[in-house]
């Protein structure tokens, strides 16, 4: 009998020293997991670009939210979301939305490079005058638009002011309209 409840003790012991033990790994996992967590959120950036015109008859607005992950000093990648509205009164409308992933590197911290690509579903109606008969017609031309474009800037404290080329810039597709583009992007 001494020696079944010794051998329960011992088990009994073995258990909860198991228990104990395998409860502190689990609490190290959730600690290394946090701090992952941390370290990860530590490095993403966000930022983007907001434009606003407006004019007699005329508006334009554009919101283009993005994130990026900051690898190092040098690298960094990232997303974004994009939208656009254009309005010329009685001429022309526009309505713009898509996504972009973007690449960025410093070779050193004032010079920042970049390549872009840029998926837009785009939606323009225009109208169409005929001078000999006075008449007016309304159009539309909806399509998907991609954009590469590759870029450098001086950069400081967050903010980058450069120009970006787009390589698949076609003149006839109503987007963009030349292929070189100055802009200002930030991101804290």
């Amino acid at each position: 009998m001494k020696q079944l409840l010794f051998s329960c003790l011992i088990s009994t012991g073995f258990l909860l020293s198991g228990v104990t033990a395998n409860s502190q790994n689990e609490d190290r996992n959730y600690d290394f997991d946090n701090s992952y967590k941390n370290y990860f959120w530590r490095n993403v950036r966000f930022g983007g670009g907001l434009g606003l015109s407006f004019g007699d008859g005329f508006a334009d607005v554009m919101v283009a939210p993005s994130a990026i992950y900051q690898f190092n000093n040098q690298f960094a990648v990232g997303t974004g979301l994009q939208f656009n509205y254009l309005k010329s009164k009685g001429y022309y409308e526009s309505l713009s939305y898509g996504i972009n992933v973007i690449g960025l590197y410093n070779p050193i911290p004032e010079i920042q490079l970049s390549a872009e690509v840029e998926q837009l579903r785009v939606n323009n109606t225009y109208d169409v005058y005929y001078t000999d008969i006075w008449r007016r017609d309304r159009m539309e031309d909806n399509f998907w638009n991609t954009a590469i474009f590759l870029g450098a800037g001086y950069s400081m404290n967050g903010l980058t002011v450069g120009v970006r080329y787009n390589i698949l810039y076609d003149k006839d597709n109503f987007v963009y309209n030349q292929a070189w583009m100055p802009f200002i992007r930030f991101y804290f």
